[in-house]
């Protein structure tokens, strides 16, 4: 099943934009291949007046922190909600906080597990002399976050005319949430799910299992309209997610087809199986295929002597 991703004209940046009866977007300037146009910062609630929720309020940027508060003008801010702790994600919760003085909801402070792996990519890139560069873009995260309010899977989160079911969809990293708006059938998906690109999985917090789980788990939801943290919404999104589902399981099929031959190291496995890609892209391919492997490794179907050593060779079990 081929993914049919979605794209769209960058936004101007600073803006308030109304997307919906309850919903405004507000575009952060932080572009990259892995935020394609930059952050959309969420406000849900009345265009003027009354009592408004943030979702994502996005980097550390003045510019970005000036044009929410500049939106949010003549309104109260009750709910800051995160949904996760990636730098393009939470860190200018703190200033809206001052600022407003809202509650920050989220599922918890940045994972150890990320905080630990990246300690040791950057160890390793000192150790070889090169630039640290973490493979998932996504730096050493939010460190500072604390939410004022701890959030689980299935809980209520109700303001002044909106209402929220929280998701807990680990995969991407293990406190990403998902926040569906009853009023308008809608889930802001974050990360979880994107119109523009495929998730990032940086193992080994970021698990394919996890993320697979919370995926299948959305195709029987109601939800007909998602808002991602980072490119244009996507509707319809029932099919949309099932050709991600199929697309990664595809993708472990390769994999398991290329072991089937011999065993073999994660490299040589994405010379074989992105052959066809720009060999720029190969050290992101190779973080790619091993989520999977880990992820297949969980399901007792593959082994390495060493599974935390990329040159290890991997094989069938």
């Amino acid at each position: 099943m081929a993914i049919n991703h979605l794209f769209e004209e960058k936004p101007p940046y600073g803006v308030t934009e109304q997307v919906s009866p309850l919903v405004r977007r507000v575009l952060a300037e932080n572009p990259s291949i892995f935020t394609y146009h930059g952050t959309g910062t969420f406000i849900i609630g009345p265009p003027e007046g009354g009592t408004v929720a943030i979702i994502d309020p996005g980097p550390k940027e003045d510019s970005h922190i000036e044009a929410l508060l500049k939106a949010v003008d003549g309104q109260k801010v009750s709910h800051l909600l995160i949904t996760h702790t990636h730098p393009d994600h939470s860190p200018a919760a703190a200033a809206i906080k001052e600022a407003t003085g809202a509650s920050t909801f989220g599922f918890g402070s940045h994972p150890e597990l990320s905080i630990k792996a990246y300690e040791a990519r950057v160890a390793k890139a000192i150790e070889e002399g090169k630039e640290p560069e973490p493979e998932d873009g996504e730096g050493a995260g939010d460190q500072d976050f604390v939410p004022d309010v701890l959030v689980f899977d299935g809980e209520e989160i109700v303001g002044d005319g909106f209402t929220f079911e929280v998701l807990h969809t680990p995969g991407h990293i293990s406190n990403h949430l998902c926040f569906s708006l009853n009023e308008e059938t809608t889930l802001f998906s974050g990360d979880h799910v994107m119109g523009w690109s495929t998730t990032v999985i940086p193992a080994p917090d970021g698990n394919l299992n996890d993320y697979l789980k919370n995926m299948r788990r959305l195709t029987s939801r109601a939800e007909n309209i998602y808002r991602p943290t980072h490119g244009p919404p996507i509707e319809n999104p029932v099919p949309y997610v099932e050709a991600l589902i199929a697309h990664r399981e595809n993708r472990s099929q390769q994999i398991l087809n290329e072991l089937a031959k011999k065993p073999a190291p994660i490299m040589s496995i994405v010379k074989e199986i992105y052959k066809d890609v720009n060999k720029e892209l190969h050290k992101p391919a190779a973080a790619s295929v091993y989520a999977h492997l880990l992820a297949l490794k969980e399901e007792g179907r593959v082994t390495a002597e060493n599974s935390e050593d990329f040159e290890s060779p991997w094989q069938l079990i």
